[in-house]
């Protein structure tokens, strides 16, 4: 291979690590460095370090070079998102140093944007891709220790303590998991997911304990990780203690042992030792000799992903879902020890994760008013019932603002109480709140009484630290109670300005919404005019929750239209119905069976499907498509888990269906 022939990099920052990936590009079969990114380019030494490569100013200037193919971010941690999803729109190749984002969340924020964008993002655990992992894997396939049950693995070395010192400094989010406790995680699961066939699993347990200092970053830390095979980890690492970094792992059979498994055979290569033991004990010393860089290897393995048109690593190299559960076990972690990042929190994570401010980028989400708000308000609301961080949350609320969304849902007995927060923090965060419109719902059984309606309103609206709601439900009915006596409790609400915009009920019937109605008009109290109950292309079954009430059907639709009732409808994608989740005859998923199953939701779908593959689209945009294009408004509420299924909804809300396709949906 030619110099010409080989992939491009451009290093963005010039610190240790990068010297390391240079070192490894040097020796790599496929690639060369061409550029180095710096804010300082008279920063001595550069030429030195990085011999041939050209020296930028900036790192926009070296996602804006067209000789430069793929870049390898060497930046600290905080800074790793921002400068992938920057890469990916510019249209670059992303090899990101560990861990790939501070959170989970952020890592699928830089997954989705360079999905979309068509290009290569990888994160750099070097270790996965050496010849050494691959003969520990093969040894482990062919049972030579027998079935494993335990792994035992830390990394954890004594740094003298300097309070600014990356490793030390909160505002690097420095400490021992995200520097290198990522490492005994990831091997942890790739060992206990060896017989499994995407060859990793994931815990459904994590325990920890940790030290944090006076810097508020974790010093020393350990966590056991039981996975649902029976297996069970223990995991260790520091910043600021010595650790013998030995890999041991046990099996029924025997036991091997590694040392400083995470250099292999020595960052600049040499002979690893496996010492496996047999159940006697005996021992016989496996030796893996290989004189190339250790990050050699993962230089190659991206260029013959990027070359191949991958858009991840090949197994055993950290694919997208590996990064994304090694960072969900590194969060719970980090929760488990009370390790917060101050640049995480409201009062300093005040823009977008790439740095912007927050403002309107395209209109993606239908907008109009609904009678009683005074704003313009998206046909489209948001529910974070999924969320429990800051940065997961604005990550997500974020986007939906982007695209035109401003409509906000959440009720007292969520998270208890943790998505009032979270949204009232978002709120706050971005100066946004006279842009945003909130719904609150309050008064769930078993508490379902009128006096209960103002005592959850005041704790909703301190956790959200504002003086209003935009939209208020009560989340469930009671019977027993006179429905005059809730409407009074509502209307003194909206008299106090508390409530500024139009009142109803979450999961009522058609009978009580009518005396509710009645009694405010005869009486002079707010009329109720909104309901959140189910509508859905799909028709609910059995009730998802016990009190449920679904209003997809002809009666319901007829009485919607008739009362000029604006209906807020949860499950509006029929809770995964219209995915490859649901089939005739498949019962993994025993609730959506329940709820959901029957011989007309199967002909729904069907059409679903088909629309879709006309239209270009999958059968579950295509169902909420059918909500949005009602001819009376349905506004749908969502539940995204993830960014990237956020912008999958976002997208459907653009998808315009004639009354002809609606009505075919439902008949046929």
């Amino acid at each position: 291979m030619t110099d010409t022939d080989r992939l491009r990099w451009g290093i963005l920052g010039p610190g240790r690590i990068a010297a390391d990936f240079f070192a490894g590009v040097a020796q790599s079969k496929t690639g060369r460095v061409e550029a180095i990114a710096t804010r300082d380019p008279s920063r001595p030494g550069l030429a030195e370090r990085f011999p041939g490569a050209r020296v930028i100013k900036g790192y926009e200037a070296l996602l804006a070079d067209p000789d430069v193919d793929a870049i390898y971010i060497a930046t600290p941690h905080p800074t790793h998102a921002e400068w992938a999803i920057k890469a990916a729109k510019a249209g670059k190749h992303v090899l990101c140093e560990k861990p790939l984002g501070l959170s989970a969340a952020e890592a699928e924020a830089m997954q989705t944007a360079a999905r979309e964008a068509g290009t290569f993002l990888g994160e750099a655990y070097m270790y996965r891709l050496h010849p050494l992992t691959l003969k520990l894997i093969a040894l482990l396939k062919d049972k030579a220790i027998g079935d494993v049950l335990m792994i035992k693995s830390s990394f954890g070395f004594a740094k003298p303590f300097e309070k600014d010192h990356r490793l030390f400094a909160n505002d690097l989010a420095g400490g021992g998991i995200l520097d290198v406790g990522g490492y005994p995680v990831s091997m942890a699961r790739l060992v206990a997911g060896i017989a499994e066939p995407h060859g990793i699993i994931e815990p459904d347990q994590v325990f920890a304990v940790g030290h944090l200092g006076s810097t508020g970053v974790d010093e020393w830390s350990a966590a056991i990780l039981r996975f649902p095979n029976g297996m069970i980890a223990e995991v260790a690492c520091s910043v600021s203690l010595a650790q013998d970094n030995v890999l041991r792992i046990f099996g029924t059979e025997g036991s091997i042992e590694i040392d400083q498994f995470w250099f292999a055979a020595g960052k600049q290569g040499g002979t690893a030792i496996i010492r496996l033991f047999d159940a006697t004990g005996k021992r016989q010393d496996i030796a893996v000799d290989e004189p190339r860089h250790v990050y050699s290897f993962e230089v190659d393995a991206a260029t013959a992903a990027i070359r191949e048109e991958r858009r991840e690593f090949a197994y055993p190299g950290m694919t997208s879902a590996d990064t994304l559960g090694n960072l969900k076990v590194m969060d719970k972690w980090r929760a488990a020890i009370g390790l917060e990042y101050r640049l995480e929190t409201p009062a300093v994570r005040t823009r977008t994760l790439t740095g912007e401010a927050l403002t309107r980028k395209q209109l993606m989400v239908p907008r109009a008013h609904i009678p009683g708000v005074e704003k313009e308000t998206s046909m489209l609301a948001l529910g974070m019932m999924l969320f429990s961080t800051f940065p997961g949350a604005s990550i997500a609320l974020d986007e939906f603002y982007e695209a035109g969304g401003n409509l906000i849902d959440s009720a007292f007995q969520y998270g208890g109480g943790t998505q009032d927060r979270l949204i009232g923090e978002w709120v706050r965060s971005r100066g946004v709140r006279d842009d945003v419109v909130i719904i609150e719902k309050g008064a769930h059984s078993p508490l379902c009484y009128p006096d209960v309606i103002a005592k959850q309103l005041t704790t909703s609206l301190e956790r959200m630290q504002t003086d209003y709601v935009d939209v208020y439900f009560m989340h469930r009915d009671n019977p027993d109670i006179p429905v005059g006596e809730f409407v009074d409790a509502m209307d003194e609400e909206v008299r106090a300005g508390r409530i500024r915009g139009p009142i109803g009920g979450s999961n009522w019937t058609r009978e009580r919404m009518d005396q509710a109605i009645e009694y405010a008009e005869r009486t002079g109290k707010t009329r109720p005019s909104v309901l959140s109950n189910n509508f859905s292309l799909a028709e609910m079954v059995n009730p998802v929750w016990s009190g449920c009430i679904a209003s997809s059907d002809a009666d319901w639709k007829g009485w919607l239209k008739e009362k000029k009732v604006i209906n807020f409808a949860w499950s509006s994608q029929a809770r995964g119905f219209f995915t490859d989740r649901s089939a005739p005859g498949n019962m993994s998923d025993p609730e959506l069976a329940r709820a959901w199953y029957s011989d007309l939701n199967f002909e729904r779908k069907a059409r679903a499907e088909e629309l879709g593959r006309r239209l270009g689209k999958d059968p579950i945009q295509i169902a909420l498509a059918y909500v949005l294009n009602q001819p009376w408004p349905v506004i749908p509420l969502i539940g995204p888990a993830t960014l990237s299924e956020l912008r999958h909804s976002l997208n459907a809300a653009q998808i315009s269906l004639t009354p002809a396709e609606v009505q075919w949906l439902e008949r046929g």
